[in-house]
C-alpha cells in the first residue's frame, strides 16, 4: 500500500519530531557519558543503563522508520543520521 503525500506542513512537523528525538539520544548518551558526575539536571540521570539503552533503541526506532520515507525534500537530516550512528553505537 501506498504512504499517502504529506503536506509541506506535516513534513516540517515531522522533521521537528525527529529532531526531538534526536535530541533525546544525544542527551541520554550525554548523561551516561558523565557517568557519576551525571546530576539531576541531566536527562535520564537516574536510569540505569539497561533503561538508558531502551529509551535510545525507541528513540532511533521511530527515527529509523521516519528516515525510510522518501518524501523529505529539503529537509535536513543531518543531526538525525548522527544521533542514529550515535544510538547504534551506545546500544551495541
Amino acid at each position: 500500500m501506498a504512504e499517502e503525500a504529506r503536506t509541506d506542513e506535516l513534513k516540517a512537523q515531522n522533521h521537528a519530531a525527529c529532531l526531538d528525538g534526536a535530541s533525546t539520544i544525544t542527551s541520554v548518551i550525554a548523561t551516561h557519558n558523565k557517568g557519576s558526575d551525571a546530576t539531576d539536571a541531566d536527562f535520564a540521570h537516574d536510569m540505569t543503563t539497561d533503561e538508558k539503552k531502551a529509551r535510545v533503541s525507541r528513540s532511533m526506532g521511530y527515527l529509523v522508520d521516519m528516515m525510510a520515507r522518501d518524501d523529505w525534500g529539503s529537509e535536513d537530516m543531518t543531526k538525525i543520521k548522527a544521533a542514529i550512528s550515535a544510538g547504534t553505537t551506545f546500544v551495541g
